[in-house]
């Protein structure tokens, strides 16, 4: 398995991982065409040097995504923050330790580019997700709220 930046054309299948579960569906519509708000987006994240679209790729087949954000800041002593979001494992392969070789990469990216701290947020419902992030070191030690704004 490689991670390795996400390219233009990986959107649909990036698009498709999002929304392979009972909360991403609610969120990300498989439509053929995809809207251009999604290729928008990944023009976005392609052009900021503090955001990094990750695939994870096994055998030429995409089996997995997430988005790596370098936030700097002042707290920690100037810290800067890593925050992962969006992380998605191919269904056929969830639970054979891939999410674990993704995330194990994304803390080697993010300590070289100079992170102190590593950080998500994940939906209050996915409770094997907790487990599996507590397993790999992370502490349930805030609470995150989100405010729509559409």
């Amino acid at each position: 398995m490689i991670l390795r930046d996400a390219r233009r054309e990986d959107v649909p299948a990036i698009v498709a991982m999002l929304a392979d579960d009972e909360l991403g569906a609610a969120r990300d519509k498989i439509v053929d065409p995809l809207p251009q708000a999604y290729y928008d987006a990944y023009d976005e994240i392609a052009a900021d040097p503090n955001n990094q679209l990750l695939i994870a790729e096994m055998d030429g087949e995409i089996v997995g995504t997430m988005q790596l954000t370098v936030l700097p800041g002042l707290s920690h002593r100037g810290a800067r923050h890593a925050q992962i979001e969006a992380v998605r494992v191919a269904s056929h392969l969830r639970g054979k330790g891939m999410g674990r070789q993704m995330m194990a990469l994304a803390i080697e990216i993010a300590r070289a580019r100079g992170c102190g701290i590593m950080q998500l947020s994940s939906h209050k419902t996915r409770m094997d997700a907790h487990r599996f992030y507590e397993q790999l070191g992370f502490v349930a030690s805030h609470v995150g709220m989100k405010l729509s704004l559409s």
